[in-house]
């Protein structure tokens, strides 16, 4: 199980995915820490288990087991405050926002990976969930720590092309088994 495997999954009506996912990974120029926490945290964001399966022995066999933990408790802990601050954003009554969150969220003071790194992760799985208030925070952060738009830009492009690929296998797997059952009622 590879990213090459993960490629060749891919349908032939998916080229474009299969080309996107060649240079968003395969011709990523992030340091390797970097690029395969990303790729992990956002295979874990996209809830595929056929992405995950495919990608998460790679990171496992190129990330250093800190930084392989590191990026799965990044998806966890965005997990949580992508809902938490999404919710409190989108609610009209701002006074929520004023509120003690109440939750426990240690990782965030220590991640166990450079800080860039961890901020990289965050802002790639929020894309991936779709919180704008966590986007802002976690692009300032980078933005502020030295990174440039143009690699902020390659976090979210990953989490894209992770998200379309989970996207498109799930349809596949489901399509095939309506298929195979449609063939068995039709015996």
């Amino acid at each position: 199980m590879s990213f090459e495997s993960l490629k060749s999954r891919l349908p032939d009506y998916a080229r474009d995915l299969t080309l996107n996912l060649e240079a968003a990974i395969g011709g990523s120029d992030l340091p390797v820490q970097r690029l395969w926490g990303t790729v992990l945290s956002t295979a874990i964001a996209s809830r595929s288990a056929v992405v995950l399966r495919e990608l998460a022995p790679e990171a496992k066999a190129l990330l250093s087991p800190g930084a392989y933990r590191a990026a799965k408790t990044t998806a966890s802990v965005m997990a949580l405050n992508n809902v938490f601050f999404r919710t409190r954003h989108l609610l009209s009554d701002k006074e929520y926002g004023s509120l003690r969150a109440g939750l426990r969220m240690n990782v965030l003071g220590d991640p166990g990976v450079d800080r860039v790194d961890f901020e990289f992760w965050a802002f790639a799985v929020s894309a991936v969930n779709g919180c704008g208030l966590c986007l802002d925070a976690h692009e300032a952060a980078l933005r502020k720590a030295g990174v440039a738009r143009e690699v902020v830009q390659e976090a979210y492009k990953i989490a894209a092309v992770i998200e379309a690929v989970a996207a498109t296998l799930e349809a596949e797997e489901i399509l095939a088994e309506a298929t195979l059952a449609e063939a068995t009622l039709a015996e």
